[in-house]
């Protein structure tokens, strides 16, 4: 996408100017990159030309509503002809940018006149010259393309230049003064333009990039058992107590499993079994019964008022509430007999049930886009509608991967433009071509495979394949899920869960975790990455009070975890992360760092974290810090916001970590302007 402004005005190929990498591009500018309000975002293209004549690069940024401003790129490698810029958008909605690289003909004869002048070599050729470029700079005034303010300083240079009788280093000193030399170079002269682009930058709101997220079955809060009458489920008024906790702990988002009616028909029990007890409430992710579907409320839950409630309470705490969209229904859901061209009949004539080979969900019927497209499409459509008018602003959608990625691209697009404060986050554990590509098409965020990356290495390699996709996907960090309990995390114990909240919550500005992991819940059942009980298919309400009361929870933890994110606003980025190295193999050492412009605090912010892999070790090291990637000097002092402490360090300090009692240092740099 490049092209020259050449005399004929015909598209010359590489362009008399070459650039090339565009960056943030995705795909060749099919899919439009993505940043979020305020945040700090590198534009940088390899842009080079034949010869020694001096050149420049810029950037042309254009609002939603078309203005335009123009800012130059800086040259960052110059032996790989690398250039760049940073910039910050605060305004919600879709801008474009090109680059435009060009030669710069009084660059080039500022260097020529800065060579030959001192020593006495074609002297009146070199004013001459000068004079020619300052006139073609002096007739932009007149055709309107440059402000008429210049023209003192342009008009002062050339008479000098062309004054008789003064040495040669006095004619061209007014040409080659800073002052002339800044309004040229805000301003320059250019031949040969050369445009890559125009490329889509899509920016939306900031959760879109950071938050934390608390995972819950509004079923279980405030659920108990009567041994002469079973199980009474929780429900949206007794869910909303638990709003309170949530905020104290420094959530954003309160995420709700499924809350629609539940089918009978092949109904789960306990552990997924196929024979359920009279009580058992079944599995939320069973879409659809007598009651209704995916645009109705459970029963046993309340009512769309007591919903309404809910969220309003939610956002008195400065909660929003996300719900969970699983496109499945049961049985028992009214689309089935309305619409049975919406699901897949097999040779017998039943209709296929899903399966995730081992596992097998006999109580959910997928769906099928290939009868009736539009007609499924507009059902999805306007029940999402249904429940943004009612108040949620995010959804986690089930396994996106099993649908027609069309389906996506289609339907969020058409979100972005109605509702653009809306979220999707892609419950998407599947191949990365699946992944990226459902980023692509406009997912805001996606579930990772962080759960499984556990070595210091394995952290390290993906968290650089992630900053490559951030144009696309951003990455949310969760420890466990609702179906994912992995052997690390139930062999670890307690260390386990609170080595791995540690770093999800810092190395990505996104993080959850599902309801009990403050409780430590590591029990797996046999054969299976998962917890035993799984809460899918059974009641689990829980003793929070008594486990904070007893020490045993970690609560206190998450909402320290929270509170630094939220106050150091670099670790509500991604691409700034840099990693450092220690000794030990074991020990993951990162930083992230923000200048005092992209905080807006008049301070810079840095965090540095220093933290175990293994929950099963303890680890003496010393480190080899990047001094230049923290923005210090050879000493400088930190203080560990887990701890209060403060330290003195040194380009190689020595740090001492256990697993017991401190698994990591979550370090602030305490920077000169702050002392």
């Amino acid at each position: 996408m490049s092209e020259t402004t050449d005399r004929t005005g015909l598209d010359a190929g590489i362009g008399r100017i070459p650039i090339m990498a565009v960056h943030p591009v995705v795909d060749g500018g099919r899919y439009p990159a993505r940043c979020v309000e305020g945040e700090t975002v590198t534009i940088g293209a390899t842009a080079f030309r034949e010869g020694h004549d001096a050149m420049g690069v810029q950037l042309v940024l254009t609002s939603p509503e078309g203005t335009e401003q123009r800012r130059a790129l800086d040259l960052v490698e110059p032996g790989m002809d690398r250039w760049e810029t940073s910039i910050r958008t605060e305004q919600l909605g879709r801008w474009s940018f090109r680059i435009e690289a060009y030669s710069a003909p009084f660059s080039t004869w500022a260097h020529v006149a800065e060579v030959k002048i001192p020593a006495g070599i074609d002297t009146d050729l070199v004013c001459a010259e000068g004079a020619l470029v300052l006139q073609r700079a002096l007739a932009e005034i007149e055709d309107g393309t440059r402000p008429a303010s210049d023209g003192p300083l342009l008009r002062a240079a050339l008479e000098s230049l062309r004054a008789p009788g003064l040495p040669a280093s006095a004619r061209v000193a007014p040409a080659l003064a800073a002052d002339l030399r800044g309004i040229l170079t805000e301003r320059p002269l250019r031949e040969g333009v050369t445009v890559a682009g125009p490329f889509a930058l899509e920016v939306q709101r900031r959760r879109a990039l950071y938050g934390s997220w608390y995972e819950f079955f509004p079923r279980s809060e405030g659920a108990h058992f009567d041994p002469e009458h079973g199980w009474t489920s929780g429900t949206f008024r007794t869910a909303i107590r638990s709003l309170d906790r949530i905020a104290e702990m420094g959530f954003d988002v309160a995420y709700l499993t499924p809350i629609h009616p539940i089918g009978s028909t092949f109904r789960k029990g306990r552990n997924n079994t196929l024979d359920p007890q009279p009580g058992d409430p079944g599995s939320p992710y069973a879409i659809g019964a007598a009651a209704g579907g995916h645009d109705a409320i459970h029963p046993e839950l309340g009512t769309f008022e007591d919903f309404d409630a809910f969220v309003a309470r939610a956002k008195e705490l400065g909660l929003e509430v996300a719900m969970d969209i699983a496109l499945q229904c049961s049985p028992d859901h009214p689309w089935v007999q309305e619409h049975p061209e919406w699901f897949t009949v097999q040779a017998d004539g039943t209709i296929a049930y899903a399966e995730n080979p081992p596992k097998k969900y006999q109580d959910i019927y997928p769906l099928s886009f290939d009868t009736d497209y539009e007609g499924l499409y507009a059902a999805v459509r306007d029940m999402l509608e249904l429940w943004v008018a009612h108040g949620v602003t995010l959804f986690r959608v089930d396994n996106p991967h099993t649908k027609p990625v069309r389906f996506w691209e289609e339907l969020l697009a058409e979100f972005a433009q109605t509702h653009p404060e809306v979220i999707f986050l892609a419950e998407a554990f599947t191949r990365p071509t699946m992944m990226h590509t459902l980023g692509k098409v406009g997912f805001h965020q996606s579930y990772t495979y962080y759960t499984w990356r556990e070595s210091a290495e394995e952290l390290r390699e993906y968290l650089e394949e992630l900053v490559e996709t951030a144009p696309f996907m951003r990455p949310s960090f969760w420890p466990t899920t609702h179906d994912i309990l992995t052997p690390y995390m139930s062999a670890g114990g307690r260390r386990a869960f609170v080595l791995r909240a540690i770093l999800a919550a810092t190395l990505v500005p996104t993080w959850g975790i599902y309801s009990g992991y403050e409780l430590v819940e590591d029990v797996p059942r046999p054969g299976a990455q998962e917890q035993i009980d799984n809460e899918k298919y059974e009641f689990k309400p829980r003793d929070y009070a008594g486990a904070l009361a007893r020490g045993e929870s970690l609560e206190p933890l998450l909402g320290t975890l929270n509170r630094i994110r939220r106050e150091h606003p670099a670790l509500q980025t991604l691409t700034t992360i840099r990693f450092h190295e220690a000794d030990d193999e074991q020990v993951l050492v990162f930083s992230k760092h923000l200048d005092a412009a992209a905080t807006g605090t008049g301070t810079p912010d840095t965090v540095l974290v220093i933290s175990l892999t293994a929950h099963d070790r303890d680890a003496w090291t010393t480190l080899s810090l990047d001094l230049e990637a923290l923005g210090v000097s050879e000493e400088f002092e930190v203080e560990d916001l887990l701890t209060g402490e403060r330290f003195r360090w040194g380009r190689e300090p020595y740090v001492i970590l256990s697993a017991e009692d401190r698994p990591a240092h979550i370090l602030r740099i305490i920077h000169p302007e702050e002392s």
